[in-house]
């Protein structure tokens, strides 16, 4: 028999195991239900709502009004004393539950405390809330989550984690990404705990700014988690912490993720929080835009979160509350295209199209040209065609191997925010073979000839930029055969894991030094360095047009500046002050085309571009002081141009170094052997390994995969 401590420990650790088995299927179950509901409705309204953007009589026009504290420079003193007149009155969760579900709004994620860290809730950590602090004397957030029970929405929490009132917090900066104290951190536990456990399910914790570390990170994502299973994190918890990414504020990507994703968007791009002389667009205009807006981000997968901003009293103003019943027009009719899709990915199309099941939604944001619509890649047989605001009129199309044309009527080509048209196929949409890879002998797979998977990244708000967290390609054999695939890597990655998948089926990988190839021998002549700068701006807002720096002008509204050669050492370091960047410009003669190898500081991010185009971007995930990065820089036989952007946050210095790798060597990994079956398509994904976090970069742009017939 085992003995007694034995049993129990066992007993101990399985219980552990079915707890965090429960806890992962729950965050899977809310992120899939999170994903489907498309859209959600976010609400400002803390102490700032009193002031509507207004300080001593003078309108405050620099930055949010949310944050006029700052921006207006109010003492603290007398920013807290203004909580004595702050009387909501006109609050009426029930009314703002109504008009989010007028509008088609699935969710409400509203401020439980902003940046001057009043609290819209009764907690014991801080008489700073509009329980103990405000004639008001009621719980928002508690009126609100049961109003949200009673409508059947989800209910969600925005969370500052910086905090202009609590004393061992930073002080209040222009950047809000202050880093966060130990004794800060703990107020923020205390805090959260109290909102975890106080109002029910909470469908999302929105955080928001501060420079955390990544342990501070990853301990709040854990207490939330820890507390409820089902509550989702967002991005901006920072160090890719998040269970969905967050883009920048009203920020829209024009491209498509890989991963859960959200919108913050604001009726008004200008402020969040309420702003009283806020000029106003005419309804029908502000109603289109809001509509393409979230069309553009559920299309391609995303979830759209757009603002309101309580006044004073509590209220919603009449224009905000026409808008959002404008969209929920529109949504009326248009929903079924909206709830519960996913986007279509198809090289051949650049319209926005997604689906649902056997059914198809092209989204038309303009008249179409000479009246045909043409959608390549669509193999199964069409079995009707129409708009869904027009259900009885059905489209006229012709459908020819893999190309569909659609006829609209000129009488059909009226502009209103978006049309949607309904293809209702004989069964689920499926990618066309042609789009496959053709596998006819060896094949070499690489960033060159993948799609690349994107998430959005980022140590905290102004690091992010678009990741690559992983590559996909379709094969397909002409000859059923077996292969035996190589995975080349430099030996900077060596110890890293990966996730190969095949069909479905994923294959954790650990590159080891594996079996030492040299690169082909490369001659090279390097040109005197030039450099650029300081900039201002961020990784996911570059200068200028990296395919434009050239020697031969100025460049960003810059000069080049040539660094002498004494300066030519390894890392050509440059004083540099909050947000400002600099960049390094030099010409390389190469003897003939092909990689070379070199090493590259990584600063608080790095973007690397051989004539023109990019070969490498990515931040410092871990804020490590000295990170380098291999690069192999992809050359063509004679003059090349080499650019190295060195982004900077907070740093007092940047360096730009580059320096080839004495040892021009790549490791070659066999892996297990796979079979192909003829004329059948095969999908084959390189990602992260599942114990990554979901959005870092997978930092493998010179990898390939070599598919050797066995």
């Amino acid at each position: 028999m085992r003995p007694p401590v034995f049993q129990k420990l066992l007993r101990i650790f399985s219980l552990f195991l079915i707890l965090n088995a429960v806890g992962v299927d729950a965050q899977q179950s809310g992120l899939s239900s999170w994903q489907d509901d498309k859209f959600s409705m976010f609400i400002h309204f803390g102490l700032y709502s009193h002031f509507g953007g207004v300080w001593q009589g003078k309108q405050i026009e620099r930055g949010y009004s949310e944050q006029i504290q700052s921006h207006a420079g109010i003492h603290s003193d007398l920013y807290a004393a203004e909580a004595a007149h702050f009387n909501p009155s006109q609050w009426n969760a029930d009314s703002i539950v109504s008009l989010a579900k007028r509008a088609g709004m699935r969710s409400i994620v509203i401020t439980s405390k902003h940046h001057d860290g009043f609290c819209m809730f009764d907690t014991e950590t801080t008489d700073f809330n509009i329980v103990d602090a405000t004639p008001f004397g009621r719980d928002v957030l508690k009126e609100l989550a049961e109003a949200c029970k009673r409508g059947g929405l989800n209910f969600g929490l925005y969370f500052s984690l910086i905090d202009w009132h609590y004393p061992q917090a930073y002080p209040i900066s222009s950047h809000n990404a202050d880093f966060i104290t130990p004794e800060h951190h703990n107020y923020n536990k205390a805090q959260l705990k109290e909102l975890l456990t106080k109002y029910g399910p909470i469908s999302e914790l929105w955080f928001d700014m501060g420079s955390l570390t990544y342990n501070q990170s990853k301990e709040l994502r854990d207490l939330v988690h820890q507390y409820q299973p089902n509550c989702l994190v967002s991005g901006r918890l920072g160090n890719d912490q998040g269970d969905f990414c967050v883009m920048g504020d009203n920020q829209y990507p024009d491209y498509q993720l890989a991963v859960p994703w959200q919108v913050p968007a604001s009726v008004y791009d200008e402020t969040w929080g309420h702003r009283s002389w806020q000029r106003k667009d005419p309804i029908e205009e502000k109603v289109a835009e809001k509509v393409r807006s979230l069309v553009q981000t559920a299309a391609r997968g995303g979830n759209y979160l757009l603002n309101i901003g309580p006044d004073a009293k509590g209220d919603i103003t009449s224009h905000e509350r026409k808008v959002l019943e404008g969209i929920g027009e529109w949504m009326a009719v248009n929903g079924a295209a909206i709830y519960g899709t996913i986007p279509v990915s198809s090289a051949e199309n650049e319209l926005l199209i997604a689906q649902k099941g056997d059914t198809l939604f092209a989204y038309l944001f303009d008249a179409v040209p000479n009246g045909k619509l043409h959608l390549n890649g669509i193999v199964p047989s069409v079995k009707s065609i129409d708009f869904l605001d027009a259900p009885g009129m059905q489209l006229s199309y012709i459908h020819s191997d893999d190309e569909l044309e659609i006829l609209i009527p000129e009488t059909q080509q009226t502009r209103i925010p978006v049309r949607v048209i309904r293809i209702v196929l004989d069964r689920p949409y499926e990618i066309a073979q042609s789009e496959a890879i053709s596998v006819k002998g060896n094949l070499v797979l690489s960033p060159k000839n993948a799609i690349p998977e994107y998430s959005f990244s980022g140590v905290d708000y102004y690091s992010s930029y678009r990741s690559t967290v992983g590559y996909s390609w379709q094969v397909i054999s002409t000859t059923t055969q077996l292969i035996r695939p190589v995975l080349y890597y430099t030996a900077s990655d060596s110890g890293k894991q990966i996730s190969l998948g095949w069909n479905g089926t994923q294959e954790v990988i650990t590159l080891d030094e594996g079996t030492p190839q040299a690169l082909p021998k490369i001659e090279t002549i390097w040109g005197t360095p030039h450099i650029a700068g300081p900039y201002s701006g961020f990784m996911d807002n570059p200068t200028a047009n990296p395919a434009e720096a050239t020697l031969a002008g100025p460049w960003g509204g810059q000069s080049w500046i040539s660094v002498d050669q004494t300066e030519q050492a390894r890392w050509l370091a440059r004083p540099a002050t909050m947000f400002k960047n600099w960049y390094r410009l030099q010409e390389v003669t190469a003897s003939s085309s092909g990689g070379l190898l070199v090493r590259i500081p990584t600063n608080d991010g790095v973007g690397v571009y051989v004539n023109g185009k990019a070969v490498y971007i990515g931040n410092n995930p871990l804020k490590e002081p000295k990170r380098l990065t291999e690069v192999i820089l992809p050359l063509q036989k004679g003059k090349n141009t080499v650019l190295i952007q060195s982004f900077n946050r907070f740093n007092t210095s940047v360096n730009m170094g580059l320096e080839v790798v004495e040892n021009q060597v790549v490791y070659r990994k066999w892996l297990p052997s796979h079979r192909l079956n003829a004329g059948v398509s095969c999908r084959i994904e390189l990602k992260n390994s599942p114990d990554t976090p979901l959005h870092r970069n997978l930092e493998l742009s010179h990898v390939k995969l070599a598919l050797n017939k066995e």
